[in-house]
């Protein structure tokens, strides 16, 4: 059993790279298949610290990590690798605001969804131009299965997400928000949408928000944002290198990383150094290197560089791409943890969002670790 805090590092890193291969009898924790943000992902605490873990993926079949079928006391389950019991976890209760549906009924489950085991989440437009054609879509994106499948809704209006997250914050003790959006035709490229949404829910509960939508024509919007509520940005390269970029998201590549980075440069003012973030999905062929030197050129400027594990989703292009294995994230973590912590950037002082939230990868357990 690991007992030190880098073994639990470690571990942690491991069973994200690799995934947990569940029995049919353990599907009925709160799970996610499709749709934005961290999906085919089941929710699990490790040492007290909240984890997605890739469970529906096709990767997952050659896992060594499995549970134990007989729970332990309190809740708990043991973890096996190989079947040797190495940790002791725990799942993520479904929250009771899924057992609530709108006057119109529409079941608050299909507005917005529980991310980690306090965090709200929810996809403004389950649409986007870049999703459909195979000369458009990001080859890892699945924004549209859940919509296709009947688990969401096109459109959630502001009074929906108000509703919502009311009853998220006061039935199962929310802490923050995150909202992303698909890409609408507007120029605004869903900031607008955003803004009208996060102001419906700052009127109805106190609630930290984090919004994140690609960078807008016009950069005026952050402010509009922030001046709507927003308490944190994220604008997400998700891929770097150039040509790996137009490889693995030739539509999204059209926006170039210096747009990215000129849009985080005006961002940066508006929500303070460490509120605006971006997510590096590593393992898709940007080199260690290459990550390392954006992570130092946006900690420069303030930003946050929140890199995640990529996960191969069924039903995507890269369903069969195999993931980055846990040498490889380690090799990126363990410098990168260092960067932000001695840059005063962490992730428990993003006042929301993925970074805070931090349970698609284990970098704010590298940043735990070390000692200031």
């Amino acid at each position: 059993m690991p007992s030190t805090a880098t073994q639990i590092q470690h571990l942690i890193t491991e069973v994200q790279s690799r995934g947990v291969r569940l029995a049919s009898t353990e599907q009925d924790h709160v799970s996610r298949r499709g749709g934005a943000g961290p999906s085919d992902h089941q929710a699990i605490v490790i040492d007290g610290t909240s984890v997605m873990v890739p469970v529906h993926t096709q990767s997952v079949l050659s896992s060594p990590f499995t549970l134990e079928q007989t729970p332990v006391a309190n809740g708990k389950t043991k973890l096996l690798n190989n079947g040797i019991p190495i940790s002791d976890i725990t799942f993520a209760k479904e929250p009771k605001f899924y057992k609530l549906s709108t006057v119109d009924g529409v079941p608050y489950g299909q507005i917005a969804t529980l991310h980690s085991t306090d965090v709200l989440a929810t996809t403004v437009l389950q649409t986007c131009i870049r999703y459909g054609a195979l000369h458009k879509t990001c080859k890892f994106c699945s924004i549209g299965q859940s919509l296709a499948a009947g688990r969401t809704i096109a459109h959630k209006t502001p009074e929906q997400l108000a509703e919502v997250a009311k009853a998220a914050v006061e039935l199962d003790g929310i802490k923050h928000m995150v909202m992303t959006t698909g890409t609408p035709s507007t120029s605004d490229r869903g900031a607008k949408v955003l803004c009208e949404s996060v102001l419906a829910v700052k009127a109805s509960v106190d609630i930290p928000i984090q919004v994140q939508c690609e960078p807008p024509a016009d950069f005026a919007w952050f402010t509009r944002l922030k001046e709507a509520g927003a308490d944190a940005l994220g604008m997400h390269l998700e891929v770097i290198t150039p040509s790996v970029r137009q490889h693995i998201m030739p539509s999204k590549a059209k926006v170039t990383v210096d747009e990215y980075m000129a849009a985080f440069k005006a961002a940066v003012p508006i929500f303070g150094w460490g509120q605006v973030s971006t997510y590096i999905l590593a393992g898709l062929g940007d080199t260690v290197e290459a990550i390392l030197a954006m992570c130092d050129e946006l900690i420069e400027i303030g930003v946050y560089p929140f890199v995640v594990p990529f996960v191969p989703i069924r039903g995507t292009p890269l369903e069969d791409h195999p993931a980055p294995s846990a040498e490889f994230m380690t090799s990126i973590l363990a410098p990168l943890s260092e960067k932000t912590v001695r840059a005063n950037m962490r992730a428990d002082t993003i006042k929301a969002g993925c970074g805070r939230c931090g349970a698609c990868s284990s970098l704010s357990k590298y940043e735990k670790n070390i000692e200031v």
